[in-house]
């Protein structure tokens, strides 16, 4: 009997450890699945909108890339800060150009780069059309100062000659440093003249590769704040960067972290593939422009201006026939009566000629030659009235 309050102990106390232990289980769960619906979510999300477009499954859509909040610490923040982006610029080799074996270091590099992999990364390449026209204001600049150093020395070597008091062996040096000075300025010259040429109505295109870094802070504790979170994420973010700049360098290929006016840059020439060539980052943001994408317009509106302005062309194309057509038509019929009239308008201008004349010819003879003008045109006239009386005889003889 005495055993029996022991046993009881025993199975209280047992009870109240299993009893603690599933309470630890149930919070480690609770704490487990508490993070995870987020992370869930942002995946569900990115996974819809592949199927929407279309694409693989593991492929990411570009649009996942652009769409953003806000432009932070070098870094691009998406949906309500649960997404942090930071982009490396990456110089580009040439592989063509390369040897067999400097080929396969570039190959075995990229596939160390791979492996070393620990995170989702995006490849984005950049089509831009390139704008000369501000290297080759800043280039003409440098060429007029050139061309200003050139005059003074000039003007210095000719003082130096009327003065005599230089010898020939300074005057040569001075004249070779002239010559020098003047290659340059022809040579500046040149360059810009070439540059115009080769720029003017043809658009000169550079690609831009990108390496975009995502990050997601699903892991982070929910008491930490807004700044404190982005502090951890930019940590993160760069020492990533900072680990796939290293990377790539094993094939030949430099990196760079973009800055956050480059990355707007980025994004601008992204959303703005017309205007940006009109309007630049620089411009815009002196000009107090303060959207990203709203400056290019609709695909199906930019067409209907283009169907505009093609009906426009082609009605001015039928106008212009017709009236062309409406005023040669009125030339022929012009022609036409001066041609039936031409007998009547050279005797009237034959009369016009002998009155001019009447100071060098007799008077007389002006008179009688206006006379027989003028018969010929009755003649003529009754000849014609004869025809048509004979014409009527004729038809009614044969009736």
């Amino acid at each position: 009997m005495s055993s029996d309050p022991t046993i009881q102990m025993l199975i209280i106390l047992l009870g109240c450890i299993v009893f603690i232990v599933f309470v630890l289980l149930v919070v480690y769960f609770v704490m487990k699945f508490k993070s995870k619906p987020k992370k869930e979510e942002e995946e569900g999300e990115e996974k819809q909108e592949e199927t929407k477009q279309g694409l693989p499954p593991g492929k990411q859509s570009i649009f996942n890339f652009m769409e953003f909040e806000s432009i932070e610490d070098n870094m691009i923040i998406q949906k309500k800060n649960r997404k942090y982006i930071m982009v490396v610029e990456c110089q580009g080799i040439n592989y063509d150009l390369m040897s067999g074996v400097e080929k396969n270091s570039v190959e075995l590099g990229f596939v160390q780069f791979l492996n070393t992999l620990r995170y989702p990364i995006q490849l984005y390449i950049q089509t831009r059309t390139i704008n000369l026209e501000s290297s080759i204001s800043e280039y003409k600049k440098r060429v007029d100062k050139i061309g200003s150093k050139l005059f003074m020395m000039q003007q210095q070597y000719n003082e130096m000659l009327e003065s005599g008091n230089y010898k020939p062996e300074d005057l040569n040096a001075y004249l070779y440093e002239i010559t020098k000075q003047n290659n340059l300025y022809e040579y500046g010259r040149d360059i810009i003249y070439d540059t115009e040429k080769m720029s003017l109505n043809k658009d000169i295109l550079t690609k831009k590769y990108y390496i975009v870094i995502p990050y997601y802070p699903v892991d982070i504790r929910e008491e930490l704040d807004d700044d404190e979170i982005k502090a951890m994420a930019f940590s993160e973010l760069y020492t990533r960067s900072q680990s796939i700049i290293r990377s790539i360098s094993a094939c030949s290929v430099n990196g760079k972290i973009l800055n956050s006016l480059e990355l707007g840059e980025l994004l601008y020439m992204a959303y703005n593939r017309d205007d940006s060539e009109i309007l630049n980052i620089q411009n815009a943001l002196k000009s107090g422009f303060n959207e990203m994408y709203t400056t290019a317009p609709d695909v199906l509106d930019k067409r209907m201006k283009e169907l505009d302005k093609a009906v426009e062309q082609k009605a001015l194309e039928i106008a212009q026939k017709s009236i062309e057509k409406a005023q040669n038509n009125k030339k022929y019929m012009d022609a036409k009566k001066k041609e039936q009239e031409l007998d009547e308008l050279a005797k009237e201008m034959a009369q016009v000629i002998l009155e001019e004349n009447r100071q060098y010819v007799d008077g007389e003879i002006i008179d009688m030659a206006k006379q027989e003008i003028t018969n010929e045109d009755k003649g003529g006239k009754e000849d014609v009235q004869e025809k048509k009386t004979r014409g009527r005889k004729k038809k009614a003889s044969s009736k």
